[in-house]
């Protein structure tokens, strides 16, 4: 089944630490928003060597890990929120085991492909005020995932985010976050081979996953 879209979020920097800004904190948009090839909107990222551009233009982390982090963090305000992930798009019914690098679907007259897992930063634990939370992504591959965009569109809430083409190579979200960033396994030279094969792999973790398998 396609899940519904509960909420298009969107943010601009705020100071968040110090001298540093951070636009994580993505809150529900009304109505019909423009989706570009930039990403939402209205929506902006304060560190634009890490995040953002084409192949991070949106991201998704999925509500139904929330659960899962209410029994690490108990009842956290922002679990409430749905782009409290610094997600521009929420959902029920999706995660990292059954979304492929490559899928692509259509969200309300845009059409999105995935392109790469999200790599966790300290600004996810500093946000929610616990360190341990980065580990704790890299052993669960909770990570979610970002969208390139392929055709410019507008999208809201209650929009049914529909499976259009499952991306080549079979590679899901959670095997290629495990293999680049979790705990090294017996095959990861072959997953990493694997990955960089991905046709819509993003080209600058295709670049990095290269330099992983040249011992750079």
């Amino acid at each position: 089944m396609n899940p519904v879209v509960r909420a298009i979020c969107a943010g601009q920097p705020v100071p968040f630490r110090g001298e540093e800004a951070s636009a994580i904190a993505k809150q529900p948009l009304a109505g019909p928003v423009r989706i570009t090839q930039t990403g939402v909107a209205g929506d902006a990222q304060a560190d634009r060597k890490h995040h953002g551009g084409p192949d991070m233009a949106l991201h998704l982390y999925p509500l139904d890990h929330m659960a899962f982090w209410r029994g690490e963090l108990g009842d956290h305000p922002l679990l409430a929120e749905p782009g409290s992930f610094g997600s521009n798009i929420a959902v029920h019914g999706q995660d990292e085991m059954q979304v492929h690098i490559g899928d692509r679907f259509r969200l309300g007259t845009a059409l999105i492909e995935v392109s790469q897992p999200r790599q966790p930063c300290w600004k996810i634990a500093h946000r929610f005020g616990d360190p341990k939370m980065v580990r704790r992504i890299v052993q669960t591959a909770r990570c979610g995932w970002y969208f390139r965009v392929l055709e410019e569109g507008t999208a809201q809430a209650g929009d049914v985010l529909h499976l259009v083409e499952q991306g080549q190579g079979s590679m899901t979200v959670a095997r290629c976050f495990g293999a680049i960033w979790g705990h090294p396994r017996q095959d990861r030279a072959d997953t990493l081979r694997a990955i960089v094969a991905v046709p819509a792999l993003a080209d600058k973790l295709r670049g990095q996953v290269a330099d992983i398998l040249a011992g750079r």
